[in-house]
């Protein structure tokens, strides 16, 4: 489990300001997917195609929860897989 409490606590950048991955709510993925999808998806960018598409997706789990759920509200199963597809969890465990 420590990898899953490491990965709510992570900070993600929406918008303007940084907000730990666990409270994450799905009007804020939605609006991270639409900003993404607004960079593009071809060439270089094919990439954030694919993240913007795994916020989306995230934002339709956290609406099927309930109204202002939470990424903390989902199970730790659900959670590690959107912190990986959302890069909150680097691949290969760095950016770098």
């Amino acid at each position: 489990m420590g990898d899953d409490v490491d990965s709510l606590r992570r900070r993600v950048y929406l918008g303007d300001s940084y907000r730990e991955f666990g409270e994450v709510t799905a009007v804020d993925a939605r609006t991270q997917a639409a900003e993404l999808a607004a960079a593009g998806s071809w060439g270089p960018l094919a990439r954030v195609a694919g993240v913007a598409q795994a916020w989306r997706e995230l934002a339709i789990e956290l609406e099927r929860v309930g109204e202002g759920s939470t990424v903390a509200a989902l199970d730790e199963a659900t959670r590690t897989r959107y912190a990986r597809r959302l890069w909150v969890e680097p691949p290969g465990g760095s950016l770098l």
